[in-house]
């Protein structure tokens, strides 16, 4: 999920959904929004202001009495708010959560915290509660709230094929919504492998749809213990070839770590010869979050070292045609005949630059560091030279 504050709660039970607007609206144009006033409009007097037709009150400070309506106040920060944010309001926890915000280049919908892996290095890690009928009911209206469709947008997880028939649900919600959206949906591609489910997801029916799909090693038992789920890698081959027979767009996804780096030029000939099909291959750095600081030992590789091997696997897929990319990676780790496949990939929710990169001649063109890498990044990184950039570019 996004960013989140706290705040104190009063007048409502369960969750309030709405747009946040800073500036008074008409009656009539009130019904999808949130009152907001934030640091810089406070004091307020809740009792004098016309409240009437909002969903919520959202207030930084305190604002003396108690709302006509539902509300929270007395948020721990709010500098992250914006007017237009889209953003859900918790009464048991006081949370606030962003959950779209509409001058981001990447927008994502979470439905479930749900996975049938459990990947040594996950990002978030799965939770075993049936979360799928609430995110599923809070995604639908969040699509109907969003004032103008995205040019991207990613369905993400847990593993969004346990929906089950809610999946189709949301994706013919957002084929009415958003048809011209591009849609990337990550998923481990297990749910695929039976013919009928990947009939069944060409029946939801958006025209713009394309899946990422990770696969970790040319071998199963790599792959498996990666993800940590017996069968997988099997069931995820499977699930590229029916995906491929019935038209879906593909992409493989390989995050680089201490695990998969010794194969990584094996994975790539093993894509060639047995994934001609995919329309992507991205090759992705180490996320220092979730399930990867307690296995950083098993994990954990400079990308400094492993130049070579990363290398080896672009040249081989590029020399062959095969469209591939270089995700979460610093251009002064990479040799710079490998920035060409370097994009700016990190969510401007998550990215950073370091103290280092400040005086760096290529900040505007390196996709940078997730906020976490604080903690943990590459020895190895410095400024470069605006003059070397004709040597990768």
């Amino acid at each position: 999920m996004r960013l989140t504050t706290t705040g104190r709660v009063s007048g409502f039970e369960g969750s309030i959904l709405g747009i946040l607007t800073t500036k008074d609206r008409a009656p009539g144009e009130r019904a999808k929004h949130i009152r907001f006033v934030s640091s810089q409009e406070t004091p307020f007097d809740s009792q004098r202001a016309d409240l009437t037709g909002y969903r919520a009150l959202l207030v930084h400070d305190e604002s003396g009495h108690p709302a006509a309506i539902p509300s929270v106040q007395a948020l721990r920060e709010s500098d992250h708010l914006r007017h237009g944010d889209i953003v859900v309001l918790e009464s048991k926890s006081g949370l606030v959560r962003s959950l779209y915000r509409p001058y981001e280049e990447h927008h994502h919908l979470l439905v479930t915290e749900r996975c049938n892996s459990n990947c040594l290095m996950c990002s978030q890690p799965p939770k075993d509660r049936d979360d799928v009928d609430a995110l599923t009911a809070r995604n639908l209206e969040l699509i109907d709230l969003i004032p103008e469709p995205p040019p991207y947008l990613t369905i993400t997880g847990g593993e969004p094929t346990l929906l089950g028939e809610k999946l189709f649900t949301l994706i013919k919600r957002l084929n009415e919504a958003m048809p011209k959206t591009e849609l990337h949906m990550l998923t481990n591609g297990r749910s695929l492998a039976w013919p009928e489910y990947a009939r069944r997801f060409v029946a939801a029916g958006h025209p713009n749809i394309s899946l990422g799909i990770p696969l970790y090693a040319d071998v199963a038992s790599v792959h498996d213990y990666v993800v940590q789920a017996r069968g997988a890698f099997d069931q995820t081959m499977m699930g590229f070839h029916q995906a491929a027979r019935h038209g879906i767009r593909l992409e493989v996804r390989v995050v680089l770590h201490k695990l998969t780096i010794p194969r990584l030029v094996k994975l790539a000939e093993y894509i060639y010869r047995n994934l001609t099909f995919v329309e992507h291959i991205a090759l992705m750095g180490l996320e220092y979050t979730g399930y990867t600081p307690r296995n950083i030992e098993k994990l954990w590789i400079d990308p400094y070292d492993y130049r070579e091997e990363l290398g080896e696997a672009v040249e081989f897929l590029a020399l062959r045609n095969m469209p591939v990319s270089i995700y979460n990676h610093q251009l002064c780790v990479l040799k710079p005949s490998l920035w060409r496949y370097a994009r700016k990939s990190i969510s401007d929710w998550k990215l950073l630059y370091l103290q280092e990169c400040a005086h760096c001649g290529l900040k505007g063109e390196c996709g940078g560091f997730f906020q976490w890498a604080v903690k943990k990044h590459s020895a190895h990184i410095h400024p470069l030279s605006r003059h070397t950039a004709n040597h990768g570019f």
